[in-house]
């Protein structure tokens, strides 16, 4: 993707920020309910673009010089019902950056947490830390395509052990109707409700979502072209091998050299990135061991860079080798959509324990964040990242010093909007992409790989 030149947002665009914060939010005011709502919407979706010392609601009523009760209860158990402002935050997203050739894609994300009482909170796999930890954990759709990426809508996972305990579900005020599913059911459900609002050609996702068969079979039913990721150790037959199951890997090593095509990923810093890649027909197994039998014909592709290499599995047909390897990169875009969001956003700075809290603020923060990628489309301005960027819990000056600065007014905080503008770059669908971001290692016995089946990240 041709390279845009960059420039400094002016005074005159940070200046029309607060207003456009509140021409932004005019649509959805209305549908947080009673008047009073309205002000404590566009004062928490405020403070989540604030460079304060930590987003959460004490800090930021202080900041806006108001008692923290009435904020605290919108966000921690308002009467608000968050499906109608994801809808329409969803039809937004597709009318702003929406394009025929978009790219939904899945992805989980571990928020850690102290103590026993957060909604859904349990030790389990924390991809963020690389880890067994004490964490809630969420299912994410992202949404990217040439115009922009950004998340459009989350699902809280919700263990077994959560499911079965009623004092806890109680305590935490989860619905009656939320019953046990695992982290790819959750994934699916989101894509059902948001396909039709968001126009796309491709799902992506990573290995967690990959290596489920009913996953790949419910989305080619419904309709969708994947190109979901599998691990290396996935079981296909070869045409020419009938009746023989071999490892992916294994039918790599083995690809002759003429079978690789160097594919142009994207323009790095220091000139083009490319990887080669490779696909293949091959048949897929339902079930395994004893129990596996033959499954459905699918697109085996394999990227390499370097020493590593990404296996996918796709029930696309008719597109060049390139195509599909730019396609599956995009899923790079969605670490980018939670970075974003929880760098700059505070996505994971929150106290809230119940169900609704977590819903409220997960809605409202995701609110915040498709302003900052609106802006960046309508300025159309690159920017290099604030010099003051949150690390370890504080805000750091990247030049020369080392000290935490000081917090400026509530008008100069979001100032420091214009310099978060364009942390994320456009996708390159159809010309140039990311190669594929990191992968997510689950160990044995991880819920990626378990029998609850819910990927972390």
């Amino acid at each position: 993707m041709a390279s845009v030149d960059e420039s400094v947002v002016s005074e005159a665009d940070v200046g029309k920020l607060v207003t456009q914060l509140g021409e932004f939010l005019e649509p959805y005011v209305r549908l947080f309910g009673r008047r009073e709502n309205h002000g404590h919407a566009r004062m928490y979706v405020e403070g989540r673009l604030q460079r304060l010392e930590r987003r959460t609601v004490e800090p930021i009523a202080t900041e806006h010089a108001v008692h923290r009760r009435p904020l605290q209860y919108f966000v921690g158990a308002g009467l608000w019902d968050d499906k109608p402002v994801q809808d329409q935050l969803c039809e937004q997203v597709g009318q702003v950056i929406g394009t025929r050739d978009g790219v939904l894609i899945l992805d989980g994300s571990g928020f850690p947490k102290k103590g026993d009482k957060s909604v859904g909170v349990q030790r389990q796999w924390c991809g963020r830390l690389g880890k067994k930890e004490n964490c809630q954990v969420a299912e994410f759709l992202a949404y990217a395509t040439p115009k922009g990426h950004t998340l459009v809508d989350f699902r809280l996972y919700l263990p077994k052990s959560w499911t079965t305990d009623r004092g806890r579900r109680a305590e935490a005020h989860v619905p009656r109707h939320v019953t046990f599913q695992k982290g790819w059911q959750l994934a699916c459900e989101m894509l059902r409700e948001r396909r039709s609002v968001l126009p796309h050609q491709w799902v992506v996702g990573d290995d967690a979502y990959g290596r489920v068969v009913a996953l790949r079979e419910q989305l080619a039913t419904d309709g969708e072209r994947y190109v979901l990721e599998v691990p290396s150790n996935t079981q296909v037959q070869r045409d020419a091998d009938a009746g023989c199951w071999h490892s992916v890997e294994s039918i790599a090593n083995s690809l002759p050299a003429k079978w690789w095509t160097t594919v142009r990923t994207r323009d790095g810093e220091k000139g083009p990135i490319e990887v080669k890649a490779a696909k293949l027909r091959v048949v897929t197994p339902r079930g395994s061991g004893k129990n596996r039998t033959v499954g459905r014909r699918e697109t085996l592709l394999i990227t390499q860079r370097g020493n590593e290499r990404w296996y996918y599995l796709s029930n696309a047909r008719g597109f060049s080798v390139a195509k599909m390897a730019q396609v599956a990169a995009c899923r790079h875009y969605v670490e980018q959509s939670l970075e974003l969001a929880k760098g700059d956003v505070g996505l994971d700075e929150y106290e809230v324990r119940s169900w609704v809290g977590w819903h409220h603020h997960m809605t409202l923060s995701l609110l915040a964040l498709f302003f900052l990628v609106r802006q960046r489309t309508m300025l159309k301005k690159t920017h290099p990242r604030s010099p003051c960027r949150k690390s370890d819990g504080r805000w750091r000056d990247s030049s020369n010093s080392r000290s935490t600065p000081p917090l400026p007014s509530r008008r100069s905080q979001l100032a420091s909007l214009g310099n978060s503008l364009a942390t994320s770059r456009p996708v390159a669908i159809t010309g140039v992409a990311n190669v594929a971001g990191r992968r997510r290692e689950l160990p044995p016995g991880t819920p990626g790989a378990s029998p609850d089946g819910h990927p972390s990240q």
